[in-house]
């Protein structure tokens, strides 16, 4: 309400604007709509008092004339208001800021790009080109060495044996017409015809081609044995850096967003595939295979949880290897028959090897929430601590109780929230992989207890190392100790010479598989594959990629 003398000053006409304007502040407030139409309001409000008080009262000092402008003032500020209105109604046209597929070539671009391939193909007789020389057809599209089987069959070579210039041609300009960027091009290149996601055995062509051609590989022309478990471990390694949606399937996005392709790019560039840590390495593929090997005692390929269990010395906890063939990390026909496949196996490896990675974190936070519901509550985490207590106790090591150890839990992680601890709050965390093997890994639990923490910062020198490369250098190194420890020494066998000279059908001469070189005896070489391992992957049956 208005009091009287305020009413007397302003006249009955203000009164009712002031009302309006009071009414329409409240609206403005409930509806949460803003104050957009409020200042022009309060314009014409006080524009029309002062209208109104300078004809009651004129001034001294102002002539009679100015009280004509003032009463224009109302009409200007609507002109305004209705300039502003037709400013918003034709806005300035936005730019496009978003390609799903990337970035189109321009028509120069595109027409020098035909032409490079032209000249490729007519390097070659009658313009057809084979598989073994499609290397400077991808060149020609601009495209990494090792896109070349992809490139080839898409367009057809392996139906005739070789690929036309013209059939290339049509087939590029269809390829760039609708895909701009090497992520898109690469997923529909490697594709089933109608898919626009790429699942593992979409990738066997290419990495048995990096196994034929790179020149860090070619002693493994002799071991055709072990080139399906290099192209196994290779492509599960990168669905678990890619495919960080865990549904079996790469997409353009997830494609993008990773390093993949570069990795590969740079496989043309380094002879030395070990220098390539990031999915190729075969030093790392040979220490995740010896590491299964070792496990696998019936060598079917799959191992058992009770097999599990004799990882590292029975280092795991019985509940968490439990989780883990629970089907928290893995699915498909091996999980529901109680079996690990050797591609979940280089899943499990690595993130017991490198808890900081952010799909480690995602891998062990799956198998510690019981309930599923994205948190990990007191209960969980006690569930996982009680049995660690009992190995404790058992080995007579002075244990620490659940309500100190959670104490400094939470003090290390800082969780946001009150109860519970999420997935996000373990990757801002910085000491995760003290925090996991708290509570399933008793050896490397004991190691951080005793562990000088500025010893790791005082011991790196050089370009920073992943946990996992450091294992994998490590245990790759000791693997080939022991293979030296096991091949004749060369003294021996100058003391025997004269007595012991074997004839030439006798000496056996194997491909060294843990890098090359020769070996003396086949069965030194470890793992040793034996003739009924052929066939062990059927089609498929290595590609049960968790979810």
């Amino acid at each position: 309400m208005v009091s009287a003398p305020l009413q007397a000053r302003l006249g009955d006409g203000s009164c009712r604007e002031f009302q309006r304007f009071t009414e329409a502040r409240t609206n403005g407030r409930d509806a949460e709509k803003g104050f957009t139409e409020f200042p022009a309001l309060v314009g014409e409000m006080r524009a029309s008092r002062t209208t109104k008080l300078t004809e009651a009262k004129p001034s001294r000092r102002t002539p009679v004339a100015t009280t004509t402008n003032t009463k224009q003032q109302p009409s200007v500020v609507a002109a305004s208001a209705a300039a502003a209105a037709a400013a918003a109604v034709d806005p300035v046209p936005i730019p496009r800021f978003y390609f799903p597929q990337g970035r189109s070539l321009l028509g120069n671009q595109i027409e020098a790009q035909l032409q490079r391939v032209a000249a490729a193909f007519g390097k070659f007789g009658e313009g057809k080109v084979t598989r073994e020389d499609f290397g400077d057809v991808a060149k020609a599209c601009g495209c990494p060495l090792y896109w070349k089987v992809p490139l080839y069959l898409a367009a057809g070579g392996e139906k005739h044996g070789h690929v036309t210039v013209q059939t290339f041609t049509a087939f590029w300009k269809k390829l760039i017409s609708s895909c701009h960027d090497d992520a898109s091009k690469f997923v529909l290149l490697l594709a089933k015809t109608g898919s626009s996601c790429l699942v593992p055995e979409d990738f066997f062509p290419l990495i048995q081609d990096v196994v034929d051609t790179h020149p860090g590989l070619s002693f493994l022309s002799e071991a055709k044995e072990f080139h399906s478990r290099y192209v196994h471990t290779v492509i599960a390694r990168i669905y678990y850096c890619v495919n960080r949606s865990w549904t079996g399937r790469i997409s353009v996005p997830e494609l993008r967003k990773s390093n993949f392709l570069q990795v590969l790019a740079l496989l043309e560039e380094e002879n030395d595939i070990n220098q390539i840590t990031d999915y190729f390495s075969y030093e790392h593929f040979y220490v995740v295979y010896c590491k299964f090997w070792e496990l696998d005692k019936d060598h079917d390929l799959f191992i058992s949880k009770y097999d599990l269990r004799r990882h590292n010395d029975h280092a795991l906890s019985a509940r968490i290897v439990d989780r883990i063939f629970s089907g928290a990390v893995t699915r498909g026909q091996a999980q529901q028959e109680g079996r690990m496949s050797y591609s979940e196996f280089v899943w499990f490896l690595i993130s017991e090897e490198d808890k900081r990675n952010a799909r480690s974190i995602e891998y062990w936070f799956r198998c510690m929430d019981l309930d599923g519901d994205g948190m990990l509550s007191m209960y969980e985490l006690e569930y996982f601590y009680e049995e660690q207590l009992q190995r404790m106790e058992a080995l007579g090591i002075e244990t620490l109780p659940f309500e100190d150890c959670l104490c400094q839990m939470l003090d290390m992680v800082k969780p946001k929230g009150i109860g519970a601890i999420t997935l996000s709050d373990l990757k801002r965390c910085q000491m995760t992989p003290v925090f996991f093997d708290t509570f399933f890994n008793l050896e490397k639990y004991l190691d951080h207890e005793q562990r000088d923490p500025f010893a790791s910062s005082r011991d790196e020198e050089g370009p920073e190392m992943s946990d996992w490369e450091k294992y994998a250098a490590e245990e790759y190194e000791l693997l080939v100790a022991e293979e030296g420890a096991t091949e004749p020494q060369d003294d021996v066998a100058v003391m025997y010479d004269d007595d012991f000279e074997p004839d030439d059908d006798d000496v056996i001469s194997t491909t060294d598989v843990s890098g090359g070189g020769k070996s003396s005896k086949s069965d030194n070489v470890r793992p040793r594959v034996d003739d009924d391992d052929e066939g062990d992957y059927a089609e498929g049956e290595e590609y049960d990629v968790k979810t």
